[in-house]
């Protein structure tokens, strides 16, 4: 594998930096959740990952960067939101190959909080079949006879939902389960107070992603820099460290967030920030919109593939 990696290319032999996207680490494969990855196909990627490239956290990658002193194939592992399997299956993963990960949080929903995509993916699950009308509140009426078909209507509802304000999605989330009750639902979900507590200590970089993860383009400047400080603050008082880098909720560039976005973070002191946006960052790459690519593929021909067709891409356009 790693004859293929030196053939088929790194960008121009020149150092790159490769951000991977996680966002669970699930004990099993779950058909309602096709996009996460399974322990052990991680644990796959993980021991790929610790072979053939240098592992960083997402700061002391991008002050390798600014010092232009990146290793030639280097790799941060990402995780975003603050789910409680990144320390009970991740960490334990990650332990065994001595790697350590930047795991973003979104602080509202810590110590049994629940995503709203979360909440439409576990009430879809238990809602009885074989249809799901939610025409009543203006959501649609969905055939649920089959995991596939459970799968399209998680997509439409999460969709109908992502880009609300946070007051009104959460309204719109209460409505839908009153139209078609289906009991209760998880509250584990999230990692609690202890439990970021125990990732903090064990050498993960905990990075801020606001509060509610709302989309930063969403809100006014002042709202914007509320969002990301007051998460910042509640993580650093939690584990008495300072937050250095920041995830922009959903990530992309000009639609998720903007250069006054990337300079507030700057004027903030955070030291990196990083985007949804594919392909590597290259030496004079902007910190404060790193790219990032989500590792998708279930062989690790696959992984390899599609990290070095990544490479290809190089780093995005700063936003303006």
């Amino acid at each position: 594998m790693l004859a293929a990696l030196s053939l088929l290319g790194w960008p121009r032999g020149a150092p790159a930096l490769s951000i991977l996207i996680y966002h669970r680490v699930l004990p099993v494969p779950d058909p309602l959740r096709p996009g996460e990855i399974d322990a052990a196909l991680f644990e796959a990627q993980v021991s790929f990952l610790a072979k053939h490239f240098t592992l960083m956290t997402v700061t002391e990658a991008a002050l390798a960067l600014r010092e232009r002193r990146l290793p030639q194939r280097a790799a941060c592992i990402t995780f975003d939101d603050g789910y409680a399997d990144n320390l009970t299956v991740a960490h334990p993963i990650l332990a065994r190959h001595g790697a350590k990960a930047t795991v973003f949080i979104a602080t509202g929903y810590l110590n049994g909080g629940r995503m709203f995509s979360d909440t439409v993916i576990e009430f879809v699950r238990l809602a009885a079949g074989p249809q799901l009308d939610l025409g009543s509140v203006g959501m649609g009426v969905h055939s649920i006879a089959t995991d596939e078909e459970r799968l399209k209507a998680i997509t439409a509802l999460q969709v109908q939902l992502k880009y609300l304000a946070p007051a009104e999605r959460d309204e719109q989330v209460k409505r839908m389960a009153a139209a078609h009750p289906v009991g209760a639902l998880p509250q584990d979900l999230m990692l609690n107070d202890a439990q970021l507590r125990q990732l903090a200590d064990a050498g993960h970089e905990i990075g801020g992603h606001t509060v509610d993860h709302t989309v930063l383009t969403t809100l006014t400047p002042e709202g914007a820099r509320a969002q990301v400080q007051q998460g910042r603050e509640w993580i650093e008082r939690l584990i008495g460290r300072p937050v250095r880098s920041f995830a922009y909720p959903n990530g992309r560039p000009v639609r998720d967030y903007d250069a006054g976005h990337a300079a507030m973070l700057r004027d903030l002191g955070f030291e990196a920030a990083v985007s949804t946006s594919a392909g590597v960052a290259l030496p004079g790459a902007d910190v404060f919109q790193l790219p990032r690519y989500t590792p998708w593929g279930r062989s690790m021909t696959m992984f390899a593939a599609r990290m070095m067709r990544n490479a290809r891409i190089g780093g995005p356009a700063a936003v303006v």
